[in-house]
């Protein structure tokens, strides 16, 4: 699952590299992440006949991402996974992205950018879908001509600054079956996967005030 972007992301996997998702339901809405994970988790595993109890594992997008929607994946996929006694791994959500834009036909070297509101992205350089190589980062676009230049770029991010990112291919989100895809394949060649703890990159938006009015009985 992943809630890093405002798709609300979910797939069900066998752990076979060659194999496609069991089920998966993808839903954009940047505002209703907490009302639509569940749901979506039910719906899955219905549609995959399949019940919460036969899972064995769950992977989860830890971003980077805005706090409140990355948040709610990562709080759910750490308490289904106390709840079932079973492994939860994390996934940089712009590398599944990366890996869903190979299978779009997108070779490597590429960029991928998600918006990261207040008019800046969160971004990485990839040589190919599986490889990144730098750090996820998060820039005003402007300030990143000079290292994308010429280069496409996958991801909700790119298509909002057409200036900067000329070449913008899909995905614009990410997709759970392909999160998926890539955990199984570095689950299958013995790779450590990420601990399911949050890339934030930085502070929330919501601040506690620095002075405020204290209300005390007289």
């Amino acid at each position: 699952m992943d809630t890093a972007s405002p798709a609300v992301t979910v797939a069900l996997h066998d752990g076979d590299p060659a194999s496609p998702a069991l089920a998966a339901s993808h839903q954009v809405d940047a505002r209703r992440h907490g009302e639509l994970l569940l749901p979506a988790v039910d719906r899955v595993l219905a549609a995959a006949g399949r019940e919460l109890g036969e899972l064995t594992g769950l992977v989860v997008g830890v971003g980077p991402g805005p706090y409140t929607g990355l948040r709610v994946g990562l709080v759910t996929a750490e308490v289904l996974g106390m709840t079932l006694g079973i492994p939860v791994h994390g996934i940089c959500t712009l590398d599944a992205l990366a890996y869903a834009a190979g299978r779009e036909g997108v070779e490597g070297p590429f960029v991928v950018a998600t918006d990261a509101r207040r008019k800046e992205v969160y971004w990485a350089r990839y040589d190919d879908a599986r490889t990144r190589v730098t750090e996820p980062a998060v820039d005003r676009p402007a300030d990143l001509a000079g290292q994308v230049a010429g280069l496409p770029a996958a991801g909700a991010g790119a298509a909002l600054y057409p200036e900067v990112f000329p070449d913008a291919r899909p995905p614009a989100h990410p997709h759970a079956a392909a999160l998926a895809a890539l955990a199984a394949e570095r689950l299958a060649a013995g790779d450590a996967l990420l601990p399911p703890r949050p890339l934030y990159l930085r502070r929330p938006d919501a601040q506690v005030p620095a002075a405020y009015k204290a209300v005390t009985p007289r």
